[in-house]
């Protein structure tokens, strides 16, 4: 399907000129747009503690992590496809905001903004692009592939590095107990065993220190 979209793109590119530009400018428009998730703040600080990392920040290390990792999924992934999935997992939260691992009242409204957000922003693209970054966002959250599942291992396990190597400063600010970081990391292990079992140990050394009630 993948293929069959860039192909449609190279053919709309080729056959009229004067799509061009259209095209061109809707992309641009896109890239533009998604330059806001460098505004969107989440609770987990840098490792430095010294403030908070950003949407971008996030998807960043999540593909770096993906690029690095691979070897440690529980079965063979698609190293471009993870990384796919990570660079536009978190973009609807451009309009929906950031919702805290921990917020009941906000994640009972996530699903439906994060919904009215994916509508609106892969629609800025051209139609078939707007269509493939859709699929990938839509696989992401139904963690039904390997890739799906090792993506979200990552997405799980990059806030506990963060927030053992800054001190457990946000887990402290917000009163976070054992059980609900379990009770959100229990599909964790489906992505890779041995990445949740060094990151269940970050967590045990946390719960020792303190930080974590």
């Amino acid at each position: 399907m993948e293929n069959e979209q860039k192909t449609s793109g190279r053919a709309a590119m080729a056959g009229n000129p004067s799509k061009i530009s259209e095209r061109l400018q809707r992309q641009m428009d896109f890239i533009t747009e998604i330059d806001r998730a460098k505004e969107v703040f989440r609770q987990t600080y840098l490792a430095s503690g010294q403030r908070r990392e950003n949407d971008a920040e996030h998807s960043w290390h999540l593909a770096m992590m993906a690029f690095l990792l691979a070897e440690y999924a529980n079965t063979p992934v698609d190293v471009l496809k993870v990384i796919k999935l990570v660079l536009v997992h978190d973009l609807v939260e451009i309009d929906a905001g950031d919702t805290y691992a921990y917020d009941t009242k906000g994640n009972e409204t996530k699903r439906s903004r994060e919904l009215a957000a994916a509508d609106r922003l892969f629609n800025i693209l051209p139609k078939d692009q707007a269509a493939q970054l859709r699929a990938l966002w839509d696989e992401f959250e139904a963690q039904e592939s390997a890739e799906a599942r090792f993506a979200h291992t990552l997405d799980k396990c990059q806030p506990v590095l963060l927030n053992d190597a800054s001190g457990g400063r946000s887990w402290r600010e917000h009163g976070v107990r054992r059980q609900q970081i379990l009770e959100r990391n229990a599909r964790t292990p489906e992505g890779s065993e041995a990445l949740w079992d060094y990151t269940k140990k970050c967590i045990e050394r946390n719960i020792e220190n303190g930080n974590i009630g």
